[in-house]
């Protein structure tokens, strides 16, 4: 059984829909930040704090690279796992990768009031521009989209990747 892989900037739901997909699907679901954070012993904000945002990609490659490698599984990955083409590879080796997309007003409305986001220290708004500006090539290359803009809740997203799976994994 192949993974499903659920990629895009933060704040667009991969982690809410991830769950969604799980309960629905009885799959496991892999939170590779949390697996992150549970390794190291410390948050994604001392990480980067700490070792500088090398040192988290690396681990976030090394875990992406662990992961590829299993099966039936649910993957919502961060936010920056595009920034290395080799961890989608990988992923799209054994899996369904799926990019969830959002403009950055919706964006901003998700995260506001989460200060769980190191990339986003200061101007919230400005650095939300500025990162998804650069990323949205990668995110536009990975072959299955789905635009969550104006989606009130996770459901439909939820259901229309379990759809795509199961027409991509006979």
């Amino acid at each position: 059984m192949r993974n499903i892989v659920l990629v895009g900037f933060m704040g667009t739901g991969k982690t809410t829909v991830g769950k969604l997909i799980a309960d629905k699907t009885g799959m496991p679901l892999l939170d590779m930040d949390s697996l992150i954070v549970e390794r190291v012993g410390k948050s994604i904000n001392d990480i980067f704090a700490d070792d500088g945002e090398p040192a988290f990609r690396a681990l976030e490659r090394s875990i992406a690279q662990e992961l590829a490698t299993g099966s039936g599984q649910i993957i919502s990955t961060g936010g920056g796992i595009v920034l290395n083409p080799d961890n989608i590879k990988n992923f799209e080796k054994n899996g369904l990768v799926v990019c969830l997309l959002a403009d950055a007003e919706t964006v901003l409305d998700r995260v506001r009031h989460d200060d769980a986001r190191p990339l986003l220290a200061g101007d919230k708004e400005a650095k939300i521009i500025e990162l998804l500006e650069s990323r949205k090539p990668l995110y536009e290359a990975i072959t299955h989209k789905i635009d969550t803009n104006g989606r009130p809740t996770a459901e439909p997203t939820a259901l229309e990747i379990i759809d795509l799976y199961q027409s991509n994994n006979p």
